[in-house]
């Protein structure tokens, strides 16, 4: 990979503007977050299409849309080790080939079993670069700047769904309405899932452009080179020469966390780890990935055309942007445990509601319906339980896992926390079209169930992080 051109080539006289290098810099790194949201919410246009081309039953459908988050969980562990090793620029590459290749096999499927083969491989560059981005967008930004170039994540997670739908209802409108309909020769949900290509290719391109961290490279020895960026990402005035002997002495004296690091206590795990794993559950055991990964589906199973389907799965994205901007500007005003509370009772309201309105599904097959006056509060309150989740819990969650644990143990309890939660997505992913068939105001019932304990939860063992220093988490 070729080096940065130097700053002075860039720009006349002298360095650049250092900023708007640095939100340059976070951007491209966001885009790993764009194709994270991407890949995991395309395969919502593309399930009635699987489930028709290979004729398979709920449980297997339900393996097929939701193995990609046991690749996730393998690849979010080994993309720390990779990167140490390979530097973070190299893994990014590499998570944007295995996007791009996922991308190209789950569009050309011969059987179930290689779609669920790319899906996996799709899961372990989605885990990539759920680690990789956030960790070099902190290891390149200047810290006064640290905080909103570290939510372009969070954002371009949001935007990635929301792009996945909008693609997805395009080509299913080219495709004549029909998930199996012809397009350039393919069945229209093949090539939904092959479009990612597009992204993914630009994706590798750009980090071509990029910097290697500075803490990645004084770890290797190449210091002048981590000088040579700093120079172009830090303020003017900065000391370069101090600010590599800080990197560096803060390198070799940082205690590698362990699994033994996180035990104590009558329960196994130190308490404040089985806070940050409940967390990380309660996210995901509300159900929101169902709307992401089975919306269209959801719709169609109560009477709704597929047309309509794919915009209000388009909409819920929408809603999802919305939710999560709100959250950005108001989770350090109002606190973390106020805005979780709020999400939590609006997300019970909404699914309690949700839970009412599918008790009221008759009809079976494709002779499916809701009254008029259920359907409406159907939809609405899916949409408000987006905005709720979005606005709070989808955004707060990763506020708190990156604030609550102590210095020494934040790595490995963030690890453990995040697995977990894949997990969980996993479980409730895999389980619903069976869950869905059995029951679907019986599923949202659940949810709601769950929606309502996260209020317990959250008041009496998630502790307050607003306007505390990290050094004070013990």
């Amino acid at each position: 990979m070729s080096e940065p051109a130097p700053a002075e080539a860039r720009h006349t006289g002298g360095r650049p503007p250092h900023l708007g290098y640095v939100v340059f810099i976070a951007a491209t790194a966001a885009l790993g977050g764009f194709l994270f949201g991407y890949d995991s919410a395309v395969i919502n246009g593309a399930v009635e299409g699987i489930r028709g081309k290979f004729d398979v039953g709920p449980g297997t459908l339900g393996t097929v849309v939701a193995i990609a988050l046991l690749g996730a969980a393998f690849g979010a562990v080994v993309a720390g080790r990779l990167a140490d090793r390979l530097g973070r620029i190299r893994v990014m590459q590499l998570a944007a080939l295995f996007f791009a290749v996922s991308g190209i096999g789950s569009m050309l499927p011969f059987t179930v079993y290689d779609l669920a083969f790319w899906r996996v491989l799709g899961g372990i560059a989605i885990g990539m670069a759920s680690v990789v981005a956030p960790a070099y967008i902190a290891e390149v930004a200047p810290a006064e700047y640290r905080g909103r170039l570290a939510s372009f994540q969070q954002a371009a997670i949001v935007l990635g769904i929301a792009v996945s739908q909008l693609v997805n209802w395009g080509v299913l409108n080219l495709a004549g309405g029909e998930q199996r309909g012809s397009l350039l020769g393919l069945e229209a949900w093949q090539l939904m899932l092959g479009i990612e290509v597009l992204p993914a290719a630009l994706y590798g391109l750009m980090t071509l452009r990029i910097p290697e961290s500075p803490r990645y490279l004084i770890s290797r020895g190449r210091e002048a080179e981590a000088k040579r960026v700093l120079a172009d990402v830090e303020p003017r005035g900065v000391d370069l020469e101090a600010k590599t002997g800080e990197i560096r002495t803060k390198l070799f004296s940082e205690h590698r966390p362990s699994w033994r690091d996180l035990t104590g206590g009558r329960t196994g795990l130190l308490p404040i780890v089985w806070i940050g794993i409940g967390l990380s559950v309660f996210q995901q055991l509300v159900g929101i990935n169902v709307i992401f990964y089975y919306s269209n589906s959801l719709w169609q199973s109560v009477g709704v055309d597929p047309d309509a389907s794919f915009f209000y799965s388009f909409t819920s994205s929408v809603i999802n942007i919305i939710g999560t901007v709100i959250a950005m500007l108001c989770v350090d005003r109002f606190g973390r445990k106020p805005l979780a509370l709020t999400g939590s009772a609006g997300m019970a309201v909404s699914l309690g509601l949700a839970a009412w309105a599918f008790s009221y599904r008759t009809g079976s097959g494709e002779d499916v319906a809701l009254p008029d006056l259920q359907g409406t509060v159907a939809l609405l309150a899916a949409h408000l339980f987006v905005l709720f989740f979005a606005l709070s819990w989808g955004v707060v969650v990763w506020v708190l896992l990156g604030e609550m644990f102590p210095n020494r143990i934040r790595a490995a309890a963030l690890g453990v926390a995040a697995s977990a939660q894949w997990l969980a997505n996993f479980a409730v992913s895999q389980s619903f079209p069976t869950l869905s068939d059995w029951n679907l105001s019986g599923a949202y019932t659940i949810y709601t169930c769950f929606a309502l304990l996260s209020i317990v939860f959250v008041l009496r063992w998630v502790p307050e992080t607003k306007g505390k220093e990290l050094e004070e988490m013990g």
